[in-house]
């Protein structure tokens, strides 16, 4: 269990575009002086004023400045909450060290990476020093991968109940989403694709379902690069971009909840475009999009107000097991899937780790294993999100 500290939560990075959005609903949510307590912390003391007081926060909330580029800057902020929830990335360039304090001092944490190559650095770098202290370190805190993590986790309860038993395949499969970029996804995906360009070997992780499964490998998983025709659903599918983050961290929820799934589990997740010639247009389009590389947008940009709150997203999950058995089940959101449903996501999954202090789990984890059942309740309660069995 993590140490009692002085604080509650920290939201490091609280003056970017998506710390300001986390503050914002911490604000609006929990407010000041109940069972969450809360701190800003960032770069600038003048900056963090300044947001407080834009956002009309509380001066009772403490502000804390801290430098990710400063080791003892990093200790002495992590020794001073409960939780961590930290959106400074790339996380490869920013986030290292604050992994390596919150795994040293049993300090739970979240943040939002998509960055598979460094997550795999950290389990191996920071992993067992993290179980030791009592740390819970949870990535992928946001759209990539809450929704997919917890949505196959909530199919195979389901199937469980309906069926007997878990079920061997799930196709995740995006069947809404309208929402944009900011500039610190693609910040992220392109300091990846910069490192992946100097270190070669990365290639096999970012390729590989099962990077962060620790020496465990599975049966062979589909592709999902190209756009195919799938008869059961009656439309095309098309390449996904968050699918190479979320299937990692979906087989690694499986291996840490001791291959709950089965040890020949197989997953994986695009986007549907339709029936018909516009079907296989759409889905053609969308696997030749290169438009996420080229995007100029930069750091400290996103969707506006009104483009957050119009936004929406609807993921559908089908299983089947080897007997024919399918069940089915839906995820939706309802703000945009980068931010503003994302800033919930990252919020809820704080608290929920703050106010069960006492989960079986330790180490670096995925949302599933770590949370399960109680965080999948408080997105429903809270957060906008429906989880809900379709057949």
């Amino acid at each position: 269990m993590s140490k009692t500290r002085e604080l509650g939560i920290i939201v490091y990075g609280a003056t970017g575009y998506t710390g300001r959005l986390v503050c914002e609903y911490l604000n609006e949510q929990y407010g000041v002086g109940g069972d969450v307590s809360w701190a800003m912390a960032g770069r600038s003391q003048d900056k963090l004023e300044q947001v407080r007081d834009e956002m009309g926060i509380s001066v009772a909330v403490p502000l804390i400045v801290a430098d990710a580029s400063s080791s003892s800057s990093v200790d002495a902020l992590v020794q001073r909450a409960q939780v961590i929830l930290t959106t400074v990335g790339p996380y490869q360039l920013y986030g290292a060290d604050v992994v390596r304090a919150c795994a040293q001092a049993g300090t739970d944490y979240v943040d939002l990476c998509g960055e598979p190559a460094w997550m795999h650095d950290m389990i191996t770098a920071h992993g067992e020093e993290a179980k030791a202290s009592g740390a819970r370190i949870i990535f992928s805190c946001g759209f990539d991968s809450i929704p997919f993590d917890l949505g196959v986790f909530f199919l195979q309860q389901a199937a469980q109940e309906k069926i007997g038993g878990v079920v061997s395949r799930i196709k995740g499969r995006v069947r809404s989403m309208q929402g944009t970029f900011s500039g610190g996804t693609l910040a992220s995906f392109k300091a990846t694709m910069a490192a992946a360009a100097k270190n070669p070997e990365m290639i096999h992780v970012l390729m590989n379902p099962f990077a962060l499964t620790e020496g465990f490998t599975g049966p062979e998983q589909p592709p999902g690069l190209a756009p195919i025709y799938e008869e059961d659903l009656d439309s095309w599918s098309a390449p996904f971009v968050m699918a190479t983050i979320n299937t990692k961290n979906i087989h690694r929820s499986n291996l840490l909840l001791d291959h709950a799934y089965g040890e020949d589990f197989v997953y994986d997740e695009m986007l549907l475009t339709g029936p018909g010639d516009s079907g296989e247009a759409i889905a053609n389009a969308v696997a030749a999009d290169k438009s996420m590389a080229e995007n100029p947008i930069q750091p400290g940009e996103g969707p506006t107000k009104e483009e957050r709150e119009n936004g929406f997203y609807e993921v559908l999950f089908v299983g089947s097991n080897a007997a024919g058995d399918t069940v089915s089940a839906s995820v939706k959101g309802d703000r945009d899937p980068g931010y503003g449903s994302t800033s919930k996501m990252i919020v809820e999954s704080a608290v929920c780790l703050l106010l069960n202090p006492d989960t079986e789990q330790r180490g670096i984890l995925t949302p599933a294993p770590a949370l399960g059942s109680l965080l999948i309740d408080r997105l429903q309660a809270n957060a906008g999100l429906t989880f809900q069995i379709e057949s």
